[in-house]
């Protein structure tokens, strides 16, 4: 194969990688630049550039539709907790509203330290739920 002789000026920093690289893989640097230039003028590498752009746009879209419907359920559930809560729950007389405030403080606390706990261990709602709905749906 015939070869022609290009003379070209580059940022020292380049010449010195295009030396390691050349000396770490004991190849000629002639080779490094001929397989950088080739690699630049390719026609496939824009197209293989796309093709990553596109998988990472797809991965991040499925990344969204999992976190919108989590979202979803967590929306839903808390909207049941709350309506069931406000039907069944009796207004209290007012002789007991300080002895409720206080439990109701204390409870609250328990819960924010088991969801807390829930958090550090990884156990969430939704992994349970899908556990559940999987079970639920198979054939017994």
């Amino acid at each position: 194969m015939k070869k022609a002789k290009i003379t070209a000026y580059v940022d020292t920093a380049l010449f010195d990688e295009v030396d390691a690289l050349a000396a770490r893989r004991r190849i000629p640097k002639t080779q490094v630049i001929e397989a950088a230039l080739a690699s630049f003028l390719s026609p496939d590498s824009a197209e293989q550039s796309e093709a990553a752009i596109v998988r990472r746009l797809d991965r991040l879209t499925r990344s969204l539709e999992r976190l919108e419907r989590d979202q979803e359920i967590t929306t839903e559930a808390l909207a049941l907790f709350v309506r069931f809560w406000l039907t069944t729950t009796p207004p209290l007389p007012d002789d007991n509203y300080a002895a409720a405030k206080a439990k109701g403080k204390e409870r609250y606390g328990g819960f924010v330290e088991t969801l807390a706990r829930r958090l550090g261990k990884g156990t969430t709602l939704v992994k349970e739920l899908s556990r559940d709905l999987t079970r639920s749906s198979e054939p017994n």
